[in-house]
């Protein structure tokens, strides 16, 4: 296969997306119903008034990721893509999605750091009970300056700091889930947990949970205070938590959230094998992810046409196809796609409505398994921060 080959399938699949967004315009209709009646309408049906549990926590099976930081463009935000609009379309693009029965929103301290928080808070203002919050801690922010500073901090007088300056920002007083962002190799998971077991008693967050983890340190964490979830990242383009999370989530009852269920836009057609991210003003963060390096992204196209494939069979877009993958895989795990554009938000719902048969989702399967991914899931400075265990406690 040459090289011009998955750059003509991609745009194919490019003009598919754009396609299905278009004649939902000019219809005036969402773009994720007119993909449900155009795809599985049994499904469609049965899934709409779907949940799913994340632990002892029932929510709409897609959630929001809401990851946003300061543009180089006054009065703009941006994603970690680049992708830029003003924070009232944030605001209306959250309050979209919860009209849409989105349930379940994503963010965390260190995005922005504070915006996403901030712009999440504002949003849920007369919402807030329709929703389940999901922040995050364990980043090392100064508290009054949110400069981001060196290594990790999750030392227990940080974390009630923390969580006392979050919950101002979001506007509530209790968070829903509050996540360990990453294992500090410098503090006993025991003492993290013991002190969001603390906030739980009083009253200041509901459930616990913990995001990349080591396995063993999953299990110490739920031995302290019952897990309510693992959010790692999990997509056809990157299966790790196959290995071992998925099974130890099962075993304890631990639900699933996956960040990056996309692959950082790469499953929703939206890339071509000759891309190139920008480093400047506001940097792309792939460009600095060796699997979308020039050398490994005309091999990892092959994932796409799979992708393409499938979603010309199902009748859907390559976004919904890759979201009602993860989805298939087990019944408590939840996606959460970030978007900047309310259209791919309300396509990205309409994931909801896919199934598959049993026979669909094993040929389905035996394709991904057979595409060898070239190219580090993150830059080494980040990849170094996952399947970390903490210290014992002495």
């Amino acid at each position: 296969m040459t090289n011009q080959q998955p750059i003509a399938t991609n745009h194919e699949t490019s003009i598919q997306r754009r396609s299905l967004l278009g004649v939902a315009s000019v219809l005036g209709i969402a773009p994720w119903l007119l993909s449900a009646y155009t795809g599985d309408a049994k499904a469609a049906g049965h899934a709409a008034t779907e949940r799913r549990k994340l632990g002892p926590i029932e929510v709409f099976p897609i959630g929001l990721g809401c990851q946003w930081r300061p543009s180089s463009t006054q009065g703009k935000v941006a994603d970690l893509y680049s992708s830029t609009f003003d924070r009232a379309a944030a605001i209306k693009l959250i309050r979209r999605a919860v009209d849409k029965g989105v349930t379940f929103i994503d963010t965390a301290e260190v995005y922005g750091p504070f915006l996403s928080e901030e712009i999440v808070g504002e949003a849920l203002q007369g919402v807030r009970n329709k929703v389940v919050i999901e922040t995050k801690f364990g980043m090392n922010v100064d508290l009054k300056t949110g400069q981001r500073l060196d290594g990790l901090n999750s030392r227990p007088e940080h974390i009630h700091q923390v969580v006392e300056a979050q919950l101002r920002r979001l506007r509530t007083d209790r968070i829903d889930v509050l996540l360990q962002h990453r294992v500090d190799p410098q503090v006993p998971i025991e003492d993290v947990a013991g002190t969001v077991k603390d906030l739980i008693r009083e009253g200041k967050v509901l459930h616990f949970g913990l995001s990349e983890p080591g396995v063993q340190t999953i299990r110490r964490a739920h031995a302290v205070t019952p897990l309510a979830v693992i959010q790692n990242e999990y997509s056809m383009l990157w299966r790790g938590p196959e290995d071992q999370v998925l099974a130890i989530c099962e075993e304890l009852g631990i639900g699933f959230v996956s960040w990056s269920p996309l692959g950082m836009g790469l499953l929703a057609g939206t890339i071509a094998a000759n891309s190139r991210f920008k480093t400047k003003p506001d940097m792309d963060f792939r460009a600095a992810v060796p699997r979308f390096s020039p050398g490994a992204l005309p091999a990892n196209m092959a994932l796409v046409n799979v992708v393409r494939e499938w979603s010309q069979r199902k009748n859907v877009t390559p976004a919904q196809l890759s979201l009602a993958w993860l989805m298939a895989q087990k019944p408590w795990i939840v996606p959460i796609p970030g978007t900047t554009n309310m259209a791919h938000m309300e396509e990205n719902i309409g994931a909801a409505t896919v199934s598959f048969s049993a026979s669909e989702l094993k040929q389905l399967n035996a394709d991904v398994v057979r595409i060898h991914i070239q190219g580090e899931r993150l830059p080494e400075g980040v990849l170094k921060m996952s399947d970390v265990e903490a210290p014992l406690k002495t």
